[in-house]
């Protein structure tokens, strides 16, 4: 991808919008992959800034739109509660990482194109 001293200029960001009221976005993606690295929907909603109640109406939405859900959710108590991305979420956001890589991968040159079109960087 084209970049200047700042990084790139233009990026592409993949959203796919659904004909359910879902709407599959880098956020969420990144919601997914930190809860499957973090066992929690709390610790993966504190460490992208979002509240808890935020992430937990991301997290259903998803479950709800897909044929089957995209965590599982155990709740707290003596043991503690977790989030586990189910075989189905893993799916998900395999697909949309691929998608990602597919379009900067094929897109870099139109990327480059319009970079190029657009004004400089102001120096300083």
């Amino acid at each position: 991808m084209p970049t200047n001293a700042n990084g790139p200029r233009l990026r592409i960001k993949l959203r796919l919008e659904y004909d359910s009221p879902l709407i599959l976005g880098p956020g969420k993606a990144e919601l997914l992959s930190r809860i499957d690295r973090l066992g929690s929907i709390s610790a993966a909603a504190r460490e992208m800034g979002m509240s808890y109640k935020r992430a937990w109406t991301l997290v259903e939405e998803m479950n709800v739109a897909f044929a089957q859900p995209v965590i599982d959710r155990a709740r707290g108590g003596a043991g503690g509660g977790g989030a586990t991305v189910t075989p189905t979420g893993k799916d998900v956001l395999t697909h949309y990482r691929a998608l990602e890589t597919l379009l900067r991968e094929a897109g870099a040159d139109h990327l480059q194109a319009l970079n190029a079109l657009l004004h400089p960087e102001p120096e300083g």
